[in-house]
């Protein structure tokens, strides 16, 4: 009537009780260590079953902290640049400025007008084209049609 076997334990490790914290701690692409995101192009060219899955965690998620004040959220495309690397305008961008030195050298300057060290190797986030959308906004248009193959070399019958 009653098993006598031991019960099975799982092989692995135990399963994390922070499994969101540990996964974006690895580093994935749109993880920074504030937010997470997730391009839209993307999210909407994902197969229809992983869709329903992410409407359901979204609205989970919104009934759980929809009653927060969210603030409006400004995503901006960015990549790391050498700041030496950079025209006038990513400069601005980054809240700085190059000039010609006395003795005719490059000198970076912040916004306070002090002098940026080693501009050379300083690496700083500036905002770009936004590649995702060119590349994935139609990305179900590239899936082989459904049904069955159109005949080769004309139809027979």
């Amino acid at each position: 009537m009653y098993n006598h076997d031991p019960i099975p334990r799982p092989s692995g490790p135990p399963a994390s009780s922070t499994p969101v914290r540990d996964y974006v701690a690895a580093g994935a692409p749109g993880v920074s260590p504030d937010y997470v995101v997730v391009p839209r192009a993307l999210a909407e060219a994902m197969p229809l079953p992983w869709q329903q899955h992410m409407v359901h965690l979204l609205a989970e998620f919104h009934r759980t902290y929809g009653h927060l004040k969210w603030p409006v959220y400004r995503v901006v495309p960015s990549r790391y640049e050498k700041l030496a690397d950079l025209d006038e305008e990513q400069l601005a961008e980054v809240g700085a400025i190059m000039e010609i030195d006395s003795d005719g050298s490059l000198v970076y300057r912040d916004r306070s007008g002090r002098k940026i060290e080693n501009a050379e190797d300083r690496t700083v986030l500036v905002s770009c084209l936004d590649p995702i959308p060119s590349e994935y906004a139609n990305a179900n248009q590239s899936t082989p049609p459904r049904g069955f193959p159109a005949p080769l070399g004309g139809e027979r019958r």
